[in-house]
């Protein structure tokens, strides 16, 4: 029987170079989302953020947000979005749709992607191309194998672009049913795999696909989000829960063989 190969990436913001490589070897390319590039923790000259606002500027906000001192962070970027000569809107989808133009067009054929939570989802369509399905609350078949896909992120005082409620995610969890390989770009709600030891704080992570885990036995959960996590990898379960790694700073897609 012909064995299949699938590479998976998460969190590729802005690393096109890498990406149009990242399905090499491989019969099909799954995407966990994050596409976009705000601003790079580890460089901060790189990102819409200091594209607009300068360095100095992106250290600072950097520094508020890992401190936890939200509410300043948001008060600065009141105050430098208040000063800039174009509204937020018009300056963040005008450099979201430059980054999607590059990242759809370095996607190869097939890819199946869903949305992290710094994406902007209604933008998805005019930029994905013929070879490249985007799965949100639905399924495919690889292989013999069924994949479920889940994306987005849930409500933090980040305020990110695609943050939904509890409920709504849950239901998309819900919808997917009992799956061979359930594919999420936060993880399951578990601590060793929700906290980030460079920002020294968790992230959220989803009760409800803990549940699902729990209740439905899939072979894997395969998720992002957490660039530095505590475990990359560890059983919930029958489920063997992956993090598949942090693209942007990897370049390196993780690998399923069946």
């Amino acid at each position: 029987m012909p064995r299949t190969r699938v590479h998976v990436v998460s969190d590729v913001h802005g690393n096109t170079g890498a990406l149009a490589k990242a399905g090499e070897g491989a019969d099909a390319l799954i995407c966990l989302g994050d596409l976009v590039l705000f601003l790079d923790y580890a460089d901060h000259s790189r990102g819409i953020f200091p594209d607009l606002f300068g360095v100095d500027n992106a250290d600072l906000i950097v520094e508020l947000r890992t401190a936890r001192r939200f509410d300043e962070a948001r008060e600065l970027g009141r105050r430098l979005w208040s000063e800039l000569a174009v509204d937020r809107e018009t300056a963040i989808e005008s450099a979201v749709r430059r980054q999607y133009a590059e990242m759809f067009a370095a996607f190869p054929t097939p890819t199946y992607a869903t949305y992290g939570n710094v994406d902007i989802p209604r933008l998805w369509p005019e930029y994905a191309r013929p070879g490249t399905t985007v799965l949100d609350g639905e399924r495919i078949e690889l292989g013999g194998l069924v994949f479920g896909f889940v994306g987005g992120g849930l409500r933090t005082p980040m305020r990110t672009p695609y943050e939904i409620s509890d409920e709504e995610y849950a239901a998309k969890v819900e919808a997917l049913g009992d799956v061979d390989v359930l594919c999420s770009h936060i993880p399951p709600d578990v601590p060793e795999l929700t906290y980030d030891t460079v920002a020294r704080r968790f992230e959220r992570g989803s009760r409800a696909l803990l549940d699902a885990v729990r209740r439905t036995r899939p072979r894997y959960a395969l998720f992002g989000h957490v660039h530095q996590p505590l475990a990359r990898r560890m059983r919930v379960g029958a489920t063997e829960c992956v993090n598949v790694g942090h693209f942007a700073a990897t370049g390196r897609p993780w690998a399923l063989e069946w």
